[in-house]
């Protein structure tokens, strides 16, 4: 089976679709169809020993539409997705390029056909050759002249709509069509009709008949439906704004090393094993790995991280990622296609152009609305007529009925929220999948979180340290605890030696090295015999006698930690636990969860009591322990047999299966690795708040949805009866066809902007600061009085703005060499604001900031009293 995207032109509403959907379903080999009218696009799934491409496109032409594979136009080039952005932009441009002058050329000629129309019955100073009855047929002549060229710029109603009819496959231009001709066609009756009472010298004829013409409103029809069309087409054009930026953010040149010469190709030009070299401030081109040089990057853009990121020989970059400061040289490994940002605009495009179940609903309404409609206005003119009401009021209820109930705000009402709902949604670094993903994360009612990695953070660390032994102190015990565990590779006695490095102790060298899998080691530290592992091979090596040693491990061991048991001459000095920390927004995501209403369950492969330790720290509601990989996909369908709806959060790979079977799979921190088949949803950046955010925009898309097909079923249900003059005999209430099709018009714009306004979407429950709240409140405050030191002295305060910090590591040398001046009691750097908020014992001259922050390769732009 093969999948394939082509551009479908002609495509006025969502009649059209389901035609287009219908016809092409229906030829052999084709097993899904999805058409989308927002973005003019089909994606087939087909059979291709069965049918072929030019099979496909001959089925769309045979009902009146345009349908190519992307690239094919005159002048597309393959290129990547920008050539095929561009080729797209280029589509939408010429086409609202043409509407618009369609649009303005109407205009012009409505202007003055409506002067000759309606100026003598408004009492408008009107040419007197227009006015009276021995006028009347001059007057008419002069409306048709105008009313012709304004049926030609707007041909492409009659021709698409008259061809769709043909098809057995009405649309909106037929409703517009037959609405528009019908009133033409009555008014060239009522001219001949003028022109025979003239010949007879029948005056009551041509009086009745000079007020029948219809020119006007079959001219007004087609200008009024391009105008809204016009307004919709600009509005649906925002709602692809997210992509826009998407697309912006890859660079369009790459600096690259050949026959050891740089030179600046295109971008999509890269190919795999290409050195390329990046300078501070240049974006990056494609995805690769450090050869040579360093830099720090700032990734904020794909995977949310507000600090940039160091980068040395061996690290991966991700393109479209900015290189602040440094330069280094990179090998390509993926290019074109296959870089992450490519990744991340396929899934973002593919979602917003895909059907959500509830858009099923419209597709079917849609498919049978416009027959039905065509029925009903034909069986408004026979009530009429029988009701004993004349031809021409029964003829003008049944064009307001065809020109009011064109079904465009019905086949808007979901597409455009999805695509506004998708595109919000990879701003924030969350790519959902498919239009079906987004539409059900709403229902969520439970979400599984994988322990590790997930609520954790997936690395060890130390988090208690307690020494047993008097003669040692607690760094002299870490030393010697760190230079034992040096030679093993083990992710927990690395804790230990990760811990004693960021304190910066010097770590002896070990001899006689022995380790025992999964139990512990032994080896010789500055002549001292040091054993060190868990309970079990202190209790094998005749050390486990020590009751608070054994005390200390249970406590750890109750708390989710892992104890390390160290030894030295046959003495137990003392106990180091670790653990896998929680992460930190792990707490309030989870908190959010509950506050949304939501059952949050722990899957872990720990022992009961650890993760009941872990369930109680986190605030999650029920703990599933002893889960092996293999167990998880198991304990999510046994939620989903109880009748709950359920979201697993994991990292998207020992987590697969689990993924796939829960009704929503969410890969937490994906990262590089974006294209998951597991997950529905992926998030770029490792925080459960995300997931919160996923489902808070969910329920804002199915709630504007709602709203949208509710407003579109309401102008339909309110204005077809209306229209067809239900309301005549009680209250006298008429709605002419010009005021049916503005009403029409305007129901599909005000569908649009009211999916515009998720755009504004904000998930209140986000609190992320890239400051810290003390030194922001810091910052903030420095016009405050000063208060006193301990000394009883007033402390000073000053405001530094500094130019030249790039990074978080030029944020901490700033801070650092601004703390360690003499005077200075406290330093608070904002890398955002470019500030430095000082707190002086004692006055300290600009001068000496100024040439403090010199040396250190920065400027002191200004120093003020705070």
């Amino acid at each position: 089976m093969k999948t394939e995207k082509y551009n479908v032109t002609g495509m006025t509403c969502a009649a059209c679709q389901a035609n287009v959907d219908r016809c092409v379903r229906k030829l052999d080999g084709v097993s899904d169809v999805d058409v989308s009218l927002l973005g003019n696009r089909m994606t087939v799934t087909y059979d291709e020993n069965r049918t072929a491409p030019d099979a496909i496109i001959g089925a769309v032409e045979s009902i009146g539409y345009g349908a190519s594979l992307p690239g094919s136009t005159d002048g597309a080039q393959k290129g990547g997705f920008r050539s095929e952005w561009e080729e797209r932009q280029k589509l939408t441009a010429d086409g609202q390029g043409a509407m618009r002058r369609r649009l303005v050329s109407s205009v012009i000629l409505l202007i003055p056909l409506m002067y000759i129309a309606m100026g003598p019955m408004m009492g408008i100073p009107t040419p007197g050759i227009f006015v009276g009855m021995e006028n009347a047929l001059i007057s008419a002549l002069t409306q048709l002249i105008i009313t012709i060229p304004i049926i030609v710029i707007n041909l492409h109603f009659y021709t698409n709509g008259f061809r769709a009819l043909a098809k057995r496959s009405p649309n909106m231009d037929s409703l517009v069509a037959v609405g528009s001709a019908a009133s033409l066609v009555y008014g060239l009756f009522a001219m001949y009709r003028m022109a025979y009472g003239f010949g007879h010298g029948d005056m009551a004829l041509v009086h009745e008949y000079s007020h029948a013409l219809y020119f006007e409103s079959a001219a007004m029809i087609l200008t009024l439906v391009t105008v809204g069309k016009y307004l919709e087409a600009r509005s649906k054009s925002k709602t692809s704004d997210a992509l826009g930026k998407l697309v912006d953010l890859a660079p369009k040149t790459a600096t690259v090393l050949r026959g050891g010469k740089e030179s600046v190709i295109p971008a999509e030009q890269v190919q795999s094993g290409d050195t390329v070299v990046i300078r501070p401030g240049e974006s990056i081109p494609v995805d690769g790995v450090l050869t040579e040089g360093y830099g720090y990057v700032d990734q904020a853009a794909i995977t949310g991280e507000s600090i940039p990121v160091e980068k040395k020989p061996g690290d991966t970059v991700i393109s479209a990622t900015i290189n602040k400061n440094g330069s280094f040289r990179m090998q390509a490994t993926k290019v074109g296609e296959d870089t992450t940002l490519a990744q991340i605009i396929r899934l973002v495009d593919e979602a917003g152009n895909s059907k959500a179940p509830i858009a099923r609903l419209a597709d079917r309404v849609s498919g049978i609305f416009v027959p039905v409609v065509i029925g009903i206005a034909i069986v408004t003119i026979a009530v009429w007529l029988i009701a004993g009401q004349g031809f021409e009021f029964a003829f003008s209820n049944a064009i307001s009925v065809l020109v009011i109930s064109c079904p465009c705000a019905l086949g808007l009402a979901t597409p455009v929220a999805i695509m506004v709902g998708t595109g919000k949604a990879a701003e924030q670094g969350i790519l959902i999948k498919s239009a079906e993903s987004l539409e059900n994360l709403h229902s969520i009612d439970t979400v599984v979180l994988d322990k590790t990695g997930t609520i954790t953070s997936g690395h060890p660390s130390v988090t208690d340290i307690s020494v047993l032994d008097a003669s040692l102190t607690e760094d002299e015990f870490l030393a010697q605890a760190a230079a034992a565990e040096a030679g093993s590779e083990h992710p927990l006695a690395q804790a230990v030696v990760e811990k004693a490095r960021e304190k910066g102790l010097s770590i002896p060298r070990a001899e006689e090295f022995e380790a025992q899998a999964g139990r512990g080691i032994r080896a010789v530290v500055s002549g001292r015999r040091c054993v060190a592992g868990n309970l079990a091979f202190m209790e094998e090596s005749g050390l486990a006698e020590n009751a608070q040693a054994r005390e200390l491990a249970e406590r750890f061991a109750g708390e989710g930690k892992t104890p390390l048991l160290f030894a030295a001459d046959g003495r137990i000095t003392g106990v180091i636990a670790v653990a896998d920390t929680i992460r930190e927004d792990s707490r309030a995501a989870i908190a959010r969860f509950r506050e949304m209403g939501l059952h949050v369950v722990m899957l872990t492969g720990d022992n009961r009591v650890t993760a009941e330790a872990i369930r109680k720290e986190v605030g999650v509601e029920e703990a599933i322990s002893d889960v092996l990989p293999a167990d998880k996909e198991a304990s999510v369908r046994a939620l989903q047999e109880k009748g709950h709806k359920v979201a697993m959060v994991g990292d998207g790979v020992n987590d697969a299966p689990a993924l796939t079977r829960a009704d929503i799979g969410i890969a937490i921190g994906a990262g590089t690795d974006i294209a998951i088949e597991s997950a529905d949803v992926v998030l770029m950046k490792d925080s459960l708040a995300d997931v919160a955010t996923a489902i808070s925009l969910s329920k804002a898309v199915v709630r504007n949805i709602h709203q949208n097909l509710f407003w579109a079923f309401f102008y339909n249900t309110l204005g077809i009866p209306l229209a067809a003059g239900a309301l005549f005999p009680a209250f006298g209430i008429r709605l002419s066809p010009m005021i049916g099709s503005a009403a029409m018009s305007l129901s599909s714009v005000c569908v649009v902007l009211n999916a515009l306004r998720l755009r504004l979407f904000k998930d209140k429950s986000r609190t992320d600061s890239p400051v810290p709240e003390a030194a922001a409140e810091q910052i903030k405050n420095t016009g405050a009085p000063a208060p006193e030191n301990g000394k009883g002295q007033k402390e000073m305060k000053k405001l530094l703005t500094i130019d030249g910090m790039m990074c978080a590591h030029c944020q901490m040398n700033v801070q650092k060499l601004l703390s360690a001046l003499d005077g200075v009691t406290e330093a608070v750097v904002d890398l955002d604001k470019k500030q430095a908020a000082v707190t002086l014992s004692k006055d300290v001259p600009e001068q000496v900031f100024r040439d403090a922050i010199a040396d250190a390769g920065y400027t002191l732009v200004k120093c003020e009293e705070a």
